[in-house]
């Protein structure tokens, strides 16, 4: 069996083939050092542990909002309810104020809340590891809350929502 490192893969063809998970969307949120907002669209979150409560979130290592998520004390995962792809596609681009005319509440540690979601996890910003081209994030849940409404979905290279 060779060594999967050495495997040369099709970078479209995994990508794809990966895509056949469905995955959540959320918007990861924290203060930069200068108390600025910011937000990345993730669709990487996971819980890990119960007991502590643990989630984690990969972000890219080349994403401009690496330094402010490597260094604040407080991030917080805002999932995105089926209603708000406009909130995934803003938070997704690179440039302009993503935060304008979005009446977000603040969260532990600083943390912008977006309104309208269906969960928030308010976390501690705990471990990070590196994860190839990415960066894992590890966060202990300091509070949370969630509304009775359905989750945007990622599959198959679009937005889905649950019947």
């Amino acid at each position: 069996m060779s060594n999967p490192s050495q495997q040369s893969f099709d970078t479209r063809s995994l990508r794809d083939a990966l895509g056949s998970f469905a995955t959540g969307i959320t918007v990861v949120t924290a203060r930069a050092a200068d108390g600025q907002p910011v937000g990345v669209t993730v669709n990487s979150f996971a819980s890990v542990s119960l007991d502590p409560p643990l989630v984690l979130w990969s972000l890219g290592m080349a994403s401009p909002s690496l330094p402010a998520f490597e260094s604040c004390s407080h991030f917080a995962v805002n999932v995105l309810a089926a209603d708000q792809a406009e909130f995934s596609q803003r938070f997704a681009q690179s440039q302009g104020d993503r935060f304008a005319t979005v009446d977000w509440q603040t969260g532990a540690g600083g943390t912008p809340l977006l309104p309208g979601c269906c969960a928030w996890f308010e976390c501690r910003n705990e471990m990070r590891y590196p994860g190839g081209d990415h960066l894992i994030l590890v966060g202990c849940v300091e509070n949370f809350r969630r509304e009775d409404k359905p989750p945007l979905i990622f599959h198959g290279g679009r937005y889905r929502t649950l019947p």
